[in-house]
């Protein structure tokens, strides 16, 4: 059996973009995705501190060190610019695995950068 269990996440990071007008995701700056080890497309769970917004979606890499999270397509209509967002990604594990696994959160700053 797998169960499904919170892998890492971002989090309260600010939202520097909305684009509608795009074909879905989330762009969130390669730094960030690093070193919370989400990958490009992988699935991602976005929660807005701001309004209780849930949404899901999957993640495409900004520019390296710009601090970008930008909302594109239908997700735009969840945050506006300035809001703080959570984003989490979750991983398929055996209990066993699961027992074991230690999830990574990254704490950016208030320009969206990672801290060390």
């Amino acid at each position: 059996m797998l169960i499904n269990v919170f892998k890492s996440k971002i989090h309260r990071v600010k939202v520097t973009q909305a684009e509608l007008n795009y074909v879905g995701s989330v762009t969130i700056d390669e730094n960030l995705l690093d070193a919370a080890g989400i990958r490009e497309n992988e699935r991602v769970q976005i929660v807005n501190n701001n309004n209780g917004e849930r949404l899901e979606t999957y993640a495409i890499k900004g520019k390296r060190g710009s601090g970008i999270i930008c909302l594109n397509g239908a997700a735009a209509r969840k945050a506006q610019i300035g809001d703080i967002v959570i984003i989490i990604s979750y991983a398929w594990m055996t209990p066993e695995e699961s027992a074991e696994h230690q999830p990574m959160v990254v704490f950016p700053d208030e320009n969206n950068q990672v801290v060390m």
